[in-house]
């Protein structure tokens, strides 16, 4: 492995340690990133409500300002992949799992256990659930993963930098970012996508097992989730192996297939025109409220701040932990977009596909809570199949929704193989398949040993610590694109008026 970096021996030797922890000492693993997980959610949560806050008006800034205009490579640059193909790649690997393990979950819970504000099982607390679904899953999220993959794009195809998280501080910091200052921040931005993609693969592992489960009677054992995490390791390798151009890019086409199949079944035998009407009264809910939402803290209610903490943040810190893969990868396949073309395809489409989704899977939940079905009582993981179990072709749906956490599971950890063998080979484009390998095997191995150590609750937690670097990071990467846009602007208006100065 000649091509490989520091940062690839340092992050593969911290995340053997972390391993090692989980494994042998899974108790006092799972209580000290407890511990760290609530200090930092007690005393940093008004700041990440403040950073996504910011990344959202960054990005509309952007949209609207005349720097929408620059392109994300160069002048005669054009996009590598048709826009069906671009969302369907940005969509899987940005949210694929979450969306099909909270789809119905959230809604259901937050109207029957866990209102932000309004009395459990109201028509209240059925509209508050919707809009914080949606607000879990709209702009904000994406504000995030665009932010990181913008940067990236720019200073890659634009100003042929490596495409790595440092090189992007170098307007900055310059030189200081090729020595030790710019391998920390690599480190720091490589094992925050190893947590956040083995997070993902621990709640995938939970779901599938969860199907298993409710459908077969299967009961839930550790054992059963470390044998699915080892065959979807061995499929998602594969289809590392065939590179960017085949197994992701073909993966994700089969994901947005499966999705719309699964989508149009629960809109077509569900309740249509209560799902119809949902989306659209939360669309108005969630625009309506979606300033205030954006920096609620509730200080002087325990309750409802301590909602916000468990629920906000942990999704805010979610998104941040996923953003140096999603946004790297996203990157990569946006080549010849412009600004103003990126940001508005990565923060509106993918937000309307998943409002659409929670309308579908969420109202439809809730409904079937209303008329009598205890859903709300099942875990997390088999809240889905719950639902299923109470309309027509439910084990069809449910064997097509098991294909789709598959799916989804496999495109996330193969993408997310690719973007840390890039990350710590200097960029490259096309990282060794033996670098893929050791993080396909390394992600995979974090995702088992938390499980094995706290489950769901230590997935959680690791996310959350994992976050808070990597946010500092964010920070500075948005100053350095907003001052290399001035300077790049400055040069151009410099040489227009050289040229019109000549020409007079």
């Amino acid at each position: 492995m000649k091509k490989v970096t520091n940062v690839f021996w340092i992050t593969l030797a911290i995340t053997l340690a972390a391993s090692f922890w989980g494994v042998f000492a899974p108790k006092n693993f799972e209580s000290i990133s407890g511990n760290v997980k609530n200090f930092i959610s007690t005393h940093f949560g008004w700041y990440y409500l403040l950073i996504v806050t910011l990344f959202v008006i960054f990005c509309i800034y952007l949209i609207f300002s005349p720097y929408g205009k620059i392109k994300l490579g160069k002048p005669d640059d054009k996009p590598d992949y048709s826009y069906s193909t671009w969302f369907a790649m940005l969509f899987s690997a940005g949210m694929g799992i979450g969306l099909v393990f909270y789809g119905a979950a959230s809604p259901i819970s937050h109207y029957i256990k866990t209102p932000p504000t309004a009395e459990p099982g109201t028509t209240e607390a059925i509209r508050d659930s919707m809009r914080v679904t949606f607000f879990h899953y709209g702009i904000h999220a994406w504000a995030i993963y665009a932010i990181v993959a913008l940067i990236l794009a720019y200073f890659k195809f634009r100003h042929d930098k490596p495409g790595l998280i440092s090189a992007t501080l170098e307007p900055i910091f310059g030189d200081k970012m090729k020595g030790p200052w710019g391998t920390a921040i690599d480190v720091i931005a490589v094992f925050a996508t190893i947590v956040g993609v083995a997070t993902t693969l621990g709640f995938g592992a939970a779901q599938i097992n969860g199907g298993f489960t409710y459908l077969l009677d299967v009961e839930k054992q550790y054992w059963i989730q470390l044998v699915i995490i080892l065959i979807v390791t061995v499929l998602f390798m594969l289809s590392a192996y065939t590179g960017l151009s085949k197994g992701i890019k073909y993966l994700s086409n089969a994901n947005m297939i499966l999705a719309t199949i699964l989508f149009l079944a629960m809109l077509i035998i569900g309740p249509t025109l209560y799902i119809l009407n949902t989306f659209t009264d939360t669309i108005g809910a969630y625009v309506q409220n979606l300033a205030t939402e954006s920096v609620r803290l509730a200080p002087n209610n325990d309750d409802e701040h301590k909602w916000i903490m468990d629920w906000t943040v942990f999704f805010w810190a979610w998104w941040i932990a996923w953003s140096p893969f999603v946004g790297i990868f996203i990157a990569r396949v946006s080549k010849g977009r412009s600004i103003r073309e990126f940001l508005s395809g990565v923060l509106l489409v993918p937000s309307v596909v998943s409002f659409l989704w929670m309308s579908a899977f969420g109202a439809t939940g809730i409904q079937t809570q209303e008329k009598g079905a205890d859903i709300a009582s099942l875990p997390d993981p088999q809240v889905l199949f719950g639902v299923f179990d109470h309309f027509p072709l439910s084990i069809v749906l449910s064997v097509i929704a098991m294909m789709l956490i598959a799916t989804f599971f496999i495109t996330s950890a193969d993408s997310a193989t690719f973007v840390l063998g890039m990350q710590t080979t200097n960029g490259s484009l096309n990282p060794p398949k033996t670098v893929k390998f050791v993080w396909g095997v390394a992600q995979s191995t974090i995702a088992a040993v938390l499980l094995y150590s706290g489950g769901l609750q230590a997935l959680q937690n690791a996310l959350i610590v994992a976050a808070l670097p990597f946010s500092f990071i964010m920070l500075l990467m948005v100053y350095s694109l907003y001052k290399s846009l001035r300077q790049e602007r400055a040069e151009l208006q410099l040489k227009k008026d050289e040229e019109s100065t000549k020409s007079a």
